[in-house]
């Protein structure tokens, strides 16, 4: 056995353990060992070997780790449309309080709602964005 098939060796162990786990992460570090394996079949020595997977899997961690704070907001539960299945749909309002309530018929109930937007309310279609415990808060 040669260093080139123990690079691929450790490359599918991070795999398969990746695979039970669902760490991503394990994944770059799996791509790391993969050049590693790729500079062994170059013919480097072991010392280069080894840089090369960890600048290749370091730099995939950190690529992904920045991909993924950029990219994962905290939406709250009541504004989450994957936690709440009322966000997005739509309601019919007939008429408006003065303070910026209604009460509107949804899902087969009578519900609280009120305004979010910046206008002054009218009657018509609304969209539900937020949730807050049994009021739901409107805008166009």
């Amino acid at each position: 056995m040669n260093i080139a098939n123990a690079w691929w060796i450790a490359c599918g162990i991070l795999i398969a353990v990746e695979l039970c786990t669902g760490t991503f992460y394990l994944l770059m570090l799996a791509l790391g060992c993969a050049a590693g394996a790729g500079a062994a079949h170059l013919g480097l020595g072991g010392e280069q070997q080894v840089l090369t997977a960890a600048v290749v899997g370091g730099a995939a961690v950190a690529a992904c780790y920045l991909a993924r704070r950029n990219s994962h907001q905290v939406v709250p539960a009541g504004e989450n449309a994957d936690v709440n299945m009322d966000i997005g749909q739509t309601v019919e309002v007939d008429s408006w309080q003065s303070d910026g309530s209604t009460r509107v018929k949804y899902r087969g109930a009578a519900w609280q709602a009120r305004c979010i937007s910046n206008t002054v309310p009218v009657p018509g279609r609304y969209v539900i964005r937020a949730v807050e415990g049994s009021c739901l808060l409107l805008d166009h």
